[in-house]
């Protein structure tokens, strides 16, 4: 199965020091997924790589064949995905602008009928927890509905070396966060099966261009 590993953020400077701490909790959870599922692909989407226009257009407002290739191609991997992994710092004890802003270039009919799981770290002893309630709700709209296992890694900095090694009791930290993993691969697992058993789109319909598509009678 095919998964996305979203690296929600775009802050690039120094200080504070060390600079892209997210870079180093992405490289930790490529790790730890390679090690329990060595026959699943997950590729890496780094919001630094998307430097988007500052007057907002999403992808499905472009004219057919006509939104820029980056979008086009992220559209696409984003529609063939089984599963996602939100990884966000946490900003005023909410989720990563850059990561909303990236991920609101797209209809939630790309995103629907999947899993996700969500994955924070942060400076301090709270590893991003308070940005993950946050983006439950924000996953939930998208309808790539969260597992109930979440990620956090607080102290980031000091818990993760540069190539994203745990620095204490790795062992104990790829246990923590493979049942998050696996909670994921079993529901991508079984969202999958059921896709292909009930097309969800015929069944439903779907928001692919118009936000009135999903407006109640009269609205």
């Amino acid at each position: 199965m095919k998964f996305l590993l979203f690296l929600g953020s775009v802050r690039d400077s120094s200080p504070p020091r060390p600079r892209r701490i997210g870079e180093r909790v992405a490289r930790a959870l490529q790790a730890a997924f390679a090690k329990a599922f060595d026959d699943h692909d997950l590729q890496l989407v780094d919001a630094l790589d998307y430097p988007l226009d500052a007057v907002f257009k999403p992808h499905f407002a472009y004219a057919k064949d006509r939104a820029p290739e980056p979008l086009e191609q992220l559209s696409q991997a984003i529609q063939e995905a089984d599963g996602y992994i939100m990884l966000s710092p946490e900003y005023n004890h909410a989720m990563s602008p850059a990561l909303a802003h990236l991920l609101n270039h797209f209809g939630s009919s790309l995103f629907a009928y999947k899993p996700s799981a969500i994955a924070t770290y942060s400076a301090g002893q709270w590893g991003g927890m308070r940005a993950a309630v946050g983006l439950r709700g924000f996953l939930s709209e998208l309808g790539c509905l969260p597992v109930s296992a979440m990620i956090h890694i607080p102290r980031a900095a000091q818990a993760l070396d540069e190539t994203g090694q745990f620095q204490d009791d790795p062992q104990r930290w790829q246990g923590y966060l493979e049942r998050t993993l696996l909670q994921l691969l079993w529901w991508a697992d079984a969202t999958r099966q059921q896709r292909q058993r009930m097309d969800p789109e015929a069944l439903i319909g779907s928001f692919r261009r118009d936000p009135a598509e999903r407006n109640a009678p009269g609205g």
